[in-house]
């Protein structure tokens, strides 16, 4: 069983997210968890000025959310009726950032899908502050899906990486049942001036391939001064439409998790976005 967590702020990415969710997925059996985290709304309405007036505010946002939870349930039933799916719907008073990683650590989630950006949209970042503080702080691969982005099979998948660090089973494990369930190619990008890997690279590097053993594994080396351009350059030339990276201390996701850098890289991601946590779970 795996078991999803879809954020919603009710924007249309976020629709649009469940949506790529449940087609991503429709080979197995499935728990979805659609959460609505609601505290911000509350204590950032104009009309608060009183705790009676914030609590009254607080139960009209929590009764609202189970109503849209309920017509997006509706919506996406119509949309994909499938007898593996399970819904739970969850209007919550509290952060996104702790109530995700609450449900995470109760329900021993396998990933969490959300979009680039949620209802402000603004299309100058790459990232939503919803999303990168997810990306930041929540221990749980994390797929996110652009704008606009229309679901097609992950056929031809890119996933960077130094082999500097040891990769987690469980998230590999979940990469290698989507790429089994699609007759994907992975391609491992490694960009360094260096033929030559260490006795730790090569190491990680066959850990990959038993992690793997039914996938389709191509291994690339490129030269290149800058790693944002070698990335873009080969999601460009090579047809990618699906990108991996590992997020951890010292990765290649951790470098380019600065706005600046990562907006640069994500003006060509057009693609969905997997960021394995690679974070200790218990």
């Amino acid at each position: 069983m795996r078991k999803i967590l879809i954020p919603t702020d009710f924007s249309e990415n976020a629709m649009n997210a469940l949506r790529y969710a449940v087609e991503l997925f429709k080979y197995e059996r499935c728990d979805f968890f659609l959460l609505h985290a609601y505290a911000d709304e509350v204590y950032d309405h104009d009309t608060v000025v009183s705790r009676e007036v914030f609590n009254e505010l607080k139960q009209k946002v929590h009764k609202n959310s189970d109503v849209v939870l309920e017509k997006m349930l509706s919506e996406i039933k119509n949309i994909s009726p499938n007898p593996r799916h399970e819904f739970k719907l969850l209007s919550m008073f509290g952060s996104l950032i702790d109530e995700a990683n609450d449900l995470v650590d109760k329900e021993n989630l396998d990933i969490l899908i959300m979009g680039t950006r949620g209802e402000t949209d603004d299309r100058k970042l790459t990232f939503g502050s919803n999303t990168l503080q997810v990306l930041k702080y929540v221990k749980c691969p994390l797929l996110v899906i652009p704008s606009g982005c229309s679901y097609s099979p992950p056929k031809n998948i890119l996933f960077p990486t130094d082999y500097q660090l040891p990769f987690k089973r469980r998230e590999l494990k979940l990469l290698s049942t989507l790429t089994k369930s699609f007759r994907s190619v992975i391609n491992f990008l490694y960009i360094s001036d260096f033929d030559k890997l260490s006795i730790r690279q090569e190491d990680n590097k066959h850990f990959l391939k038993q992690s793997l053993p039914t996938a389709e594994l191509i291994f690339h080396q490129k030269a290149s001064e800058d790693l944002t351009d070698g990335i873009n350059q080969f999601i460009k030339s090579n047809e990618i439409d699906f990108l991996v990276m590992i997020n951890s201390r010292r990765s290649y996701l951790e470098s380019l998790l600065h706005q600046s850098t990562i907006d640069k890289i994500g003006l060509h991601i057009k693609i969905p976005f997997l960021a394995m946590q690679n974070l200790q779970r218990y």
